[in-house]
This record gives structure tokens, C-alpha cells and sequence, in this order.
């Protein structure tokens, strides 16, 4: 790595599309752009009983180990490769198996919590809010976590009214304050898309 890589990060309500938009914005820089995503930074859960695990608050800030997060960050910006977990969502615990993520000009980083922690905060040159109205984040999330996590309906309601809501409303909202752009709609703003692009491209590569 000749330059210091830029670091984006991405975050916005559950459901708000901030993966999609993270996808598009690393998809549009063609191998030149290296992804993390703060899901597969929760803690590992395994030594916990199924009833203890699914009583955990995993929206809260400190289900995350995002001091291991910042420390791949900065070993991404060092040039060095870094080991990613692989979180199975349906057993809130970590699989054996990790993700080779080597480094890249463009770092992107997204969840919902990622303004939240100071120690990752100031380590993003470029900080963007993803802000979707709450219905179809809801609907978003019921897909996913119905289809992807193996959840049933139930379970994914009264995760919903116990911390996500209650956990979206303390951290992920206010967090906002902390972004340098605003993006409604998520990856279907393509204007937006469109802008971030092209500073991307002057500041990471010159273009």
C-alpha cells in the first residue's frame, strides 16, 4: 500500500439498506475495496445455555467486540491482512471458520452501531447515515431474519419490542449526529449513490 487507506463507514437502522449500499459503493470500485461488517464482530455466546443466549440484549453496543474490529481496522491500514469471524446467527455463537480480508485503497465498514464507539469513530474518514422510514426497515427485517437466520416470527417480533426498537431509539438514532452525509432510502438513491462515487474516486484513487 503506497497511501493511507480511506476508511467509510456506513450506518443506519436495522433494515435501512446500509449493506446494500456498501455492496453497491464496493461493487462499483471493482476489487479495489475491502469490506467489514460490525455483525460479525458479535461476542461468541457458546458457552452460554440457548435460554441464556436468546436472552441477551444484541442490539445493545457491548454485545459487539468492536475493539477487535478497530484493531483489524488498523492492521487494514497497515497493510496487513486480517481474519474475520463468521457469527452464525442462529446459535449466537462463532463458527470455527474466519474470512481472509486483505488490505485495500477503499475500507468500508458498516452496521448499526459502528458511530456508536469512539474507537472506531475516529478511525473513518467518511462517515454516512443510511436513514430508512421504521415500517420498511421492520418489513426488511422480518424478510431477513425469517429467511437468512433461521428466526420465527415470534422470536423476531419480541426481539423486535424488547431491544431493537428500545436500542434503535438510544444509540443507533442518535448516532446520527455523527454523519457526514445523510442518505435516505439506501441503495435505492442512486443520485446519492451516484455523488458518493465520484468523491470516492477523487479522494481514493485520483479519478
Amino acid at each position: 500500500m503506497t497511501a493511507r487507506p480511506l476508511v467509510v463507514g456506513i450506518a443506519g437502522g436495522t433494515g435501512s439498506g446500509k449493506t446494500t449500499v456498501a455492496h453497491k459503493l464496493a461493487a462499483a470500485m471493482q476489487g479495489r475495496c475491502a469490506t467489514l461488517e460490525h455483525d460479525a464482530y458479535y461476542r461468541d455466546q457458546s458457552h452460554l445455555t440457548l435460554e441464556e443466549r436468546v436472552r441477551i440484549n444484541y442490539d445493545h453496543p457491548s454485545s459487539l467486540e468492536s475493539s477487535l474490529l478497530s484493531e483489524h481496522l488498523r492492521a487494514l491500514r497497515a497493510g496487513q491482512s486480517v481474519d474475520v469471524p463468521s457469527y452464525d446467527f442462529a446459535t449466537h455463537s462463532r463458527r470455527a471458520e474466519t474470512r481472509r480480508v486483505a488490505p485495500a485503497r477503499v475500507i468500508i465498514v458498516e452496521g448499526i452501531l459502528v458511530f456508536t464507539e469512539a474507537v472506531l469513530r475516529e478511525q473513518m474518514d467518511i462517515k454516512i447515515f443510511v436513514d430508512t422510514d421504521a415500517d420498511i426497515r421492520l418489513m426488511r427485517r422480518i424478510r431477513r431474519d425469517l429467511e437468512q437466520r433461521g428466526r420465527t416470527f415470534q422470536s423476531v417480533r419480541d426481539q423486535y419490542y424488547a431491544t431493537v426498537r428500545p436500542m434503535h431509539l438510544e444509540y443507533v438514532e442518535p448516532s446520527k449526529r455523527w454523519a457526514d452525509l445523510i442518505v435516505p432510502e439506501g441503495g435505492d438513491n442512486k443520485v446519492a449513490l451516484d455523488v458518493l462515487l465520484g468523491q470516492l474516486g477523487r479522494l481514493a484513487f485520483g479519478d
